[in-house]
């Protein structure tokens, strides 16, 4: 059951990862037409949606620089490889959000008392070309990436959107100045796309610093975990639960299991087994439970080191890969 768990995980990872390449490809290519076009006709709706494109191109880059660095094996000075890269980046990415909305925010003050001329048609031609892109980045990212799990796929996901948004104000504001001359819909627009910028940069610094603390699983429910242990007649209480994130999509947990004197090693092989497999079912992937008779419980741990835990361990060894 591992086996299939783990083989799923590797094929979503090819995927997500050429997603990125793709993606990260084309948005730095129209970052680019879009900065220089914004400069060309003085428009800040445009400069900001580059430079959420900006943000963007280095959320996909640091996403695909997260994947290429998460596939080095675990070493003996990293046990668990570099898969926390990922979540770092993502840490990165909402803070470099966050910093980009509130110079967007000062430059549209600055516009708002007092609105330079704007050249609207070549805004609107823009506009229009940087909507089709994001269109085809938003499409493919979710067609061929995991948005649901992968916190780095979401953060590029969720930037696109706001880029796509972008796109439409600027597109808004270019034919409000052609046809009413309204000079304030350029900072207006910018105004609103730096309020999507901010909106996705919180969102995904937080998640990312819930990972970082060791946070439980936002799809795992603890009842759930412990009512599945409780269900199994031959332990009697657990302690010392933790359930933890590695990266998006990869949990842990690790516990003491208290059982009955009378459990044989070969019965606590079969239990921890099953227990395993309730598990995977619930979206935990690495499990490690220590298994202790009622006379250990309160014996220095190195004591619980014996037959089960040692067994225990070899047996989560082989489940892990």
């Amino acid at each position: 059951m591992g086996h299939g768990h783990d083989h799923g995980h590797d094929h979503t990872h090819g995927a997500n990862k050429r997603v990125l390449m793709i993606g990260f490809f084309i948005t730095t290519g129209y970052m680019l037409v879009e900065a220089i076009g914004g400069f060309l006709t003085n428009s800040l709706a445009l400069l900001s949606d580059a430079g959420h494109m900006l943000s963007d191109s280095v959320s996909l880059g640091v996403g695909l620089l997260a994947f290429t660095l998460g596939e080095k094996a675990a070493n003996y000075s990293k046990t668990y490889g570099y898969k926390r890269f990922e979540i770092l980046a993502a840490i990165f990415n909402g803070a470099t959000l966050i910093a980009i909305a509130f110079y967007i925010f000062y430059e549209a003050y600055k516009r708002f008392t007092n609105p330079p001329e704007v050249a609207s048609v070549g805004m609107l031609i823009i506009g229009v070309i940087g909507l089709l892109v994001n269109i085809l980045v938003a499409w493919m990212l979710l067609r061929g990436g995991d948005t649901k799990e992968n916190l780095n796929i979401r953060a590029a996901f969720l930037h696109v959107l706001g880029d796509l948004l972008g796109s439409v104000g600027a597109i808004v504001a270019a034919l409000l100045i052609m046809f009413f001359n309204w000079g304030w819909a350029d900072p207006l627009a910018s105004v609103i796309v730096a309020i999507l910028v901010l909106i996705s940069g919180w969102r995904v610094s937080k998640d990312a610093v819930h990972v970082l603390m060791e946070g439980t699983p936002r799809n795992v429910n603890i009842d759930d975990i412990v009512e599945a242990f409780k269900k199994v007649p031959e332990i009697i209480s657990i302690h010392d639960l933790h359930v933890w994130s590695i990266t998006s999509g990869q949990n842990a947990l690790s516990c003491h299991a208290v059982v009955s004197d009378s459990l044989s090693v070969k019965d606590g092989q079969t239990l921890l087994s099953s227990i395993e497999k309730r598990l995977v079912e619930k979206g935990i992937g690495h499990v490690t439970i220590q298994l202790e008779t009622g006379k250990h419980e309160h014996e220095d741990s190195i004591m619980c080191q014996g037959s089960d835990s040692s067994h225990d361990h070899d047996h989560d060894h082989q489940h892990d890969h």
